[in-house]
């Protein structure tokens, strides 16, 4: 009966140590989640992560922006640098000009910025053009009026009237009356006269125009002025060549403003857009519609219509 007892105790053990073993006989087979070696922080696809919810990472990731180029393309009477930025691959290449006035038409340099953030958005559909983008021409007129030639924060801006000191560059020049066309050393704003320099291209910056576009040889032009609310072809007494009346409807119509032949309120000398005509290069000037509005919406429209004209043409 001893023995009896003795092997039943022994059954039992057995039995007991199967149960203990099972787990990790059942476990054993079992193929383990692939991790990262490089990255052990990366979740197994067959974690508890929710497959069907892409990660915040990944969808940065997959954005590419095209990087913004730029170039100094000379500096102003008081050593401030002029500023020129790319966007798009492209051959032909489509000029954008702010802030010719400095901070009396400190506006356009607003519009030109606003511009800049849209192009970086869509610059890797730019493989047949290039934009280039001038957002301050006239950086001493800036800072006269904001203290600093790099404002980019126009929330609070002086009364017009506190402005006009900022129209002119460090040498007291129009800069719109220093260009070759019909250049006079003195020319007329509205009733005023003011300086158009000592010659036709006299000043640094209009010098840097003038270099940039003989070794660039952009397709067309659009200078941002204010104010009239309106898109004006270019001439230099050639008559307006017919791209750019073709650019001044595509512009105008796409941006909401009316469109004119010629700028004609009052006799303009040495105007920069007029001497992109003279060099048989379409240029529009595009006035504001007040020394208040930025309009970049509508001039982001503008903007695209003649990115597609180009693209097109």
């Amino acid at each position: 009966m001893k023995y009896i007892y003795i092997i039943l105790g022994v059954a039992v053990i057995a039995v007991i140590a199967l149960f203990v073993m099972m787990p990790s006989f059942f476990t054993i087979n079992q193929v383990e989640p692939t991790v990262d070696s490089q990255n052990p922080d990366t979740e197994a696809p067959n974690s508890d992560t929710n497959a069907s919810e892409p990660s915040e990472t990944n969808e940065t990731e997959n954005v590419t922006l095209e990087p913004i180029r730029q170039s100094v393309i000379g500096q102003s009477a008081d050593g401030n640098a002029i500023t020129a930025y790319h966007y798009g691959t492209g051959d032909t290449e489509i000029l954008l000009i702010g802030g010719i006035h400095g901070g009396y038409s400190w506006n356009t340099t607003a519009v030109a910025y606003e511009t800049m953030s849209y192009l970086e958005t869509i610059a890797t559909n730019l493989d047949t053009v290039q934009v280039t983008v001038i957002p301050v021409l006239n950086p001493d007129g800036l800072e006269t009026v904001f203290g600093t030639a790099n404002a980019t924060n126009f929330s609070t801006v002086p009364a017009l009237e506190n402005t006009i000191a900022g129209r002119f560059n460090g040498n007291a020049v129009d800069l719109n009356r220093n260009f070759g066309c019909e250049w006079q050393a003195e020319g007329t704003w509205q009733n005023r006269t003011v300086s158009g320099g000592t010659a036709a291209f006299s000043e640094p910056e209009s010098q840097a125009i003038l270099s940039y576009v003989e070794a660039n040889e952009p397709a067309g032009a659009v200078v941002w002025y204010s104010a009239a609310g309106g898109v004006y072809s270019s001439n230099c007494r050639n008559g307006v060549l017919p791209v750019t009346a073709e650019m001044t409807d595509a512009f105008a119509v796409a941006a909401g403003y009316p469109a004119y032949a010629e700028y004609d309120y009052y006799e303009i000398t040495g105007d920069m857009a007029n001497w992109f005509s003279a060099q048989g290069i379409p240029g529009i000037s595009v006035l504001l519609t007040s020394h208040q509005s930025v309009e970049a919406d509508k001039n982001i429209a503008g903007v695209n219509a003649i990115i597609t004209y180009f693209q097109t043409n």
